[in-house]
């Protein structure tokens, strides 16, 4: 049986260990990343969910020479040759799922706007590719989302929208940056750009235990194990 609380506590242990762990090697170092840069730049945060994600479909009978997390990632795209995505799951020579896994600890203004590119334009190009025929004789697959944004006073504080020409959309005026990837999520799921999306908000750890909280219901980790766990046990 697998427990999404219990997962998702060992992955947000693991995210904070290593990340923690990058910043600090860094700082002895002595190089140019240093500090919230170095946890940005060192990779490998975001294994302990990838795991989580592996186990869930191995949970659900899904043969583990069929999920890929390390190697053989790349999926051919419409707009460029090829995209690297951190989970893939290929069963019989049919493409069923693809994942992605982002974090954000700083600088939450630029960030923002690079997350919602990536998701938006790898969505758009896999779904380009499939249209086309690129993963025939494929049904359509499953696309998953998630999102760890450190919990702290910068990515909780209400932002102002800029508006020098036109009104934004009311629902992202005085929205903090997690009010927004909450707005964007939603968004990518509910015009079918994902299927499933997920954000785990957590805040620095201050002791030995890290914390942390879903916000919206529509985007815990639940609900998506549920959906990939159910596209597996359907095949």
């Amino acid at each position: 049986m697998f427990d999404c609380q219990a997962e998702l506590q060992r992955a947000v242990n693991q995210y904070w260990g290593t990340r923690l762990a990058q910043s600090s090697s860094h700082g002895k170092s002595g190089g140019r990343d240093v500090g919230a840069r170095a946890a940005v730049t060192g990779g490998k945060q975001m294994d302990g969910f990838v795991r989580m994600v592996r186990e869930a479909l191995i949970a659900a009978n899904c043969p583990d020479a069929s999920i890929h997390t390390s190697v053989r990632l790349e999926l051919p795209g419409w707009f460029r040759p090829e995209k690297r995505w951190d989970l893939v799951v290929v069963h019989e020579g049919r493409l069923l799922a693809a994942m992605e896994f982002k974090s954000q600890g700083s600088s939450f203004g630029n960030n923002f706007n690079n997350r919602t590119e990536e998701a938006i334009g790898s969505a758009t190009d896999l779904w380009a590719s499939f249209r086309e025929g690129a993963f025939a004789p494929s049904p359509r697959p499953w696309l998953g989302y998630l999102m760890l944004l450190e919990n702290s006073g910068a990515s909780s504080k209400p932002v102002k929208a800029k508006e020098p020409h036109f009104k934004t959309f009311p629902e992202f005026r005085s929205a903090s940056y997690a009010q927004r990837y909450e707005i964007l999520l939603k968004k990518l799921v509910r015009d079918r750009l994902y299927d499933a999306a997920c954000l785990v908000l957590s805040p620095q750890p201050q002791g030995r235990k890290a914390t942390y909280s879903e916000p919206d219901e529509e985007l815990s980790l639940a609900p998506l194990v549920r959906s990939l766990q159910s596209l597996v046990a359907a095949l």
